[in-house]
């Protein structure tokens, strides 16, 4: 029993490492069908967590997208059916791609696929490329 406590929580730490935390991206659109489509600032954050057993990628401008953690630092998540900033379009979002765990490289694709009544309209595709965010350096104590 205890093994197997020690073995899930060994992964969960594994999980926490350079595959989790905040990372500036560089977003580069390389697909898009869309009559209006959503636009990504040329740069941004994206956030991966791992909460309660789950990856959790929070891109801004998208519905959270959920997936399952894995220890050789490939990231596969989607979101629900969430609503866009274009007004009657909805979409799902998927992201797909790895870091690499030496350098905290981030490399991936981010899709866009978007509805209007439950009817397929359109699709964006995404390439986000960037390195971990260096953590804010704590403030030092006045004299």
């Amino acid at each position: 029993m205890l093994g197997a406590v020690l073995l899930a929580t060994s992964g969960l730490a594994h999980a926490d490492g350079p595959v989790t935390g905040s990372f500036e991206a560089k977003f580069e659109q390389i697909g898009n069908n869309c009559e209006h489509s959503i636009a990504f600032p040329p740069r941004g954050i994206v956030k991966i967590e791992v909460k309660g057993g789950d990856l959790q990628v929070d891109i801004e401008r998208t519905p959270l997208m959920i997936g399952k953690p894995r220890k050789d630092g490939k990231i596969n998540a989607k979101s629900r059916l969430g609503h866009t900033r274009v007004e009657g379009m909805d979409g799902v979002f998927t992201v797909a791609g790895r870091i690499t765990p030496e350098d905290g490289m981030l490399s991936l694709t981010l899709i866009g696929e978007y509805q209007a009544g439950g009817k397929p309209l359109c699709t964006q595709s995404w390439s986000l490329s960037g390195l971990k965010a260096k953590p804010d350096e704590p403030a030092r104590p006045k004299r």
